[in-house]
């Protein structure tokens, strides 16, 4: 099982790295590596980095590199034709020998030990897979890989893959249809760890076809917040901000998050879509209405609570801030 996030401190590590290498993976993905001038804070599989491109666009993405390289980071981007600006401004605008801010790194999708582990990715959702792999073959573990693509042309770090043969399975989408997840995930083990990552509707049936998996087998990172359904209704309630002696009001409509803000409170934010974790604080008193995309059932009983999303059930809720 994951053990329980660590709430996020108030204050993060800030690195300015440097532009090293910026080189194209695959149709509409380049790499970048990240160069430091001293050595790097560690950092495990799963892990991920906030890039902060400008005072106002800071986004998310997963390392790739290797966790035992205190030199560099990588991290993969694909140019997203629908994006709101970030994928455009790493391909046309951020050049080598450049400087940029990095925040992090942070992990909500840590590598639990396993003696197996059925990988799965999607798309883009091969970098952080790509760490989890090397750390699985260090420890020894049995492993394998469900790898799909829109085409083979699009699907990064195929190269690297090639040396590990059959435990691999690479199907683009145009050529071999869509994952064969029965195949994978038909019958449950309880010796197995299940890591994916990918777009919504990947995950969305991953999540269908492991219902019968035993509790806590199944992990996964997500790039955009689950829906909430049409049903969820926002009531204010009160908050209390434990550390800093602040009550307040969180009308309708209106994060508590905010309401932070509001008061003179600094929360590191990134997303503020609940995916990300960079605002994670812990819950000390009343109930939680989750409505967050990262958390596990394990980090929610512990309190963990994402405060750009998630809201209260309860008339009242004291936080850690």
């Amino acid at each position: 099982m994951n053990s329980p996030a660590l709430a996020q401190p108030t204050t993060e590590l800030n690195l300015t790295l440097t532009v090293e290498r910026k080189v194209p993976l695959a149709d509409g993905v380049i790499e970048l590596q990240l160069k430091a001038r001293s050595t790097l804070p560690p950092w495990a599989a799963g892990s991920h980095v906030d890039l902060l491109l400008s005072p106002d666009l800071a986004r998310q993405y997963s390392l790739c590199g290797d966790p035992q390289d205190r030199r560099y980071l990588k991290v993969a981007v694909l140019r997203e034709s629908d994006g709101r600006g970030g994928s455009a401004f790493v391909h046309d605008s951020l050049e080598e020998g450049q400087q940029i801010q990095v925040r992090g790194p942070r992990n909500h999708f840590p590598l639990v030990d396993s003696p197996r582990y059925q990988f799965i990715a999607g798309g883009i959702g091969i970098t952080p897979i790509l760490c989890m792999i090397r750390e699985a073959e260090r420890a020894g573990a049995d492993w394998h890989l469900l790898y799909g693509g829109r085409t083979r042309a699009s699907m990064a770090y195929l190269d690297e893959l090639e040396q590990y043969g059959d435990r691999v399975q690479v199907h683009p989408q145009d050529t071999h249809g869509l994952l064969d997840l029965d195949a994978v995930l038909g019958t449950a083990r309880d010796d197995t760890a299940v890591y994916c990552c990918g777009p919504e509707p990947l995950l969305d049936a991953v999540e269908g076809r492991t219902a019968h998996w035993p509790t806590g087998s199944v992990h996964m990172e997500r790039f955009a917040p689950k829906a909430i359904g049409e049903d969820v209704v926002d009531t204010p309630f009160e908050v209390e901000f434990a550390r800093s002696g602040v009550t307040a009001e969180v009308p309708a409509g209106t994060s508590v998050l905010d309401v932070a803000t509001d008061h003179g409170l600094f929360v590191l934010r990134s997303c503020s879509e609940g995916v990300c974790g960079t605002c994670e604080t812990v819950v000390i008193e009343g109930d939680a209405e989750h409505r967050d995309s990262v958390l596990t059932d394990e980090d929610r009983k512990a309190g963990c609570f994402m405060p750009c999303v998630s809201r209260a059930t309860s008339a009242r809720l004291v936080l850690d801030l």
